[in-house]
């Protein structure tokens, strides 16, 4: 009896030991796959407090955490279904849906900075909230989750990708701790950051000395922390679109592209000390670069033809 109990308790710890492992590979793999979304994310970041702009203070956390639920619903029962289908099921497509979105990302990035340099930007109202009628909430969280919908299919493709040679339950799990894990990322930061401005008035106004000068300081700094972040969501955009699509057109087949950034990275990768560092800002510049040219195309398709097709029109 008690050789039998021993017996049954050293298979538990057996197989609690296999379950253990089986954590720490998916929270590994997940990390993985979070990590090479991070360029979504940070746009994510970027894109989702204006969503919040004119509302009453006492609004902006019940609103951003209604569209942190959007979002992973988004991910949970709309995309996750259908990445894995995909990928059980029609894995090549995977590839060219990777590329899609690598585009699409780079548009995005080629967009703002055409906006920025040609001074067509886009128009977001400013006009107080409550002047415009008490539907408006939500039409902005059914905007806000219709955009986070792109943005999340985006880092769940790309998480995919990362697992794909893992087994069905493996990825599934991967993928489910990659879309609560980027969901609480994405939005306790845009949750900090809408809130900071207020944290730093309370301290401004209820506190004295050290504490008060760092108050002013946050209600000074956000606006150019929110700007960096902008700037930062550009530049990521480009990045990881061009190397979504670097690595597709490797992997569809014409591999002359990377072949060339290969051969940059090592031509600076034997430099003492920071090779590998050089070798790294070498593909990323390549990348942002090849996002650019990409986007630029498309902005000319979406954007410059048209305009000039109806100046000319318009003309005659």
């Amino acid at each position: 009896m008690a050789g039998g109990l021993a017996a049954l308790l050293d298979d538990i710890a057996a197989i609690a030991k296999i379950a253990a492992a089986s954590v720490d590979d998916v929270s590994a793999a997940a990390g993985r796959a979070s990590a090479k979304a991070i360029g979504v994310v940070i746009d994510d970041t970027a894109v989702t407090p204006r969503y919040v702009h004119g509302f009453q203070p006492n609004r902006e956390l019940p609103i951003i955490k209604k569209i942190a639920i959007g979002s992973l619903r988004n991910k949970l029962l709309i995309i996750l279904p259908v990445a894995l289908l995909l990928s059980e099921f029609l894995p090549w497509l995977l590839t060219p849906i990777l590329m899609v979105g690598g585009t699409y990302l780079a548009y995005e990035g080629a967009e703002k900075i055409y906006e920025l340099v040609t001074g067509h930007a886009k128009e977001h109202t400013t006009k107080p909230v409550a002047l415009k009628g008490a539907d408006t909430e939500k039409v902005m969280i059914g905007g806000a989750i219709r955009t986070d919908l792109i943005l999340s299919a985006e880092i769940m493709v790309i998480a995919l990708n990362e697992v794909a040679d893992e087994g069905f339950w493996s990825r599934t799990m991967i993928l489910v701790v990659v879309a609560l894990l980027i969901t609480v990322l994405v939005y306790g930061v845009v949750a900090l950051i809408v809130k900071m401005d207020d944290i730093g008035l309370r301290l401004a106004k209820t506190r004295n000395g050290a504490v008060a000068s760092a108050g002013r300081f946050l209600v000074r700094a956000m606006p150019k922390v929110l700007s960096v972040l902008s700037t930062v969501g550009i530049v990521a955009m480009l990045w990881v679109g061009g190397h979504i699509i670097l690595v597709g057109v490797d992997e569809l087949g014409w591999h002359a592209l990377y072949d060339l950034v290969h051969h940059l990275e090592e031509a600076v990768h034997g430099v003492g000390g920071i090779g590998g560092f050089l070798a790294w800002l070498a593909n990323t510049v390549a990348s942002a670069v090849i996002g650019l040219i990409v986007g630029a195309v498309v902005v000319a398709v979406m954007h410059v033809i048209p305009r000039r097709k109806k100046a000319v029109a318009e003309a005659h």
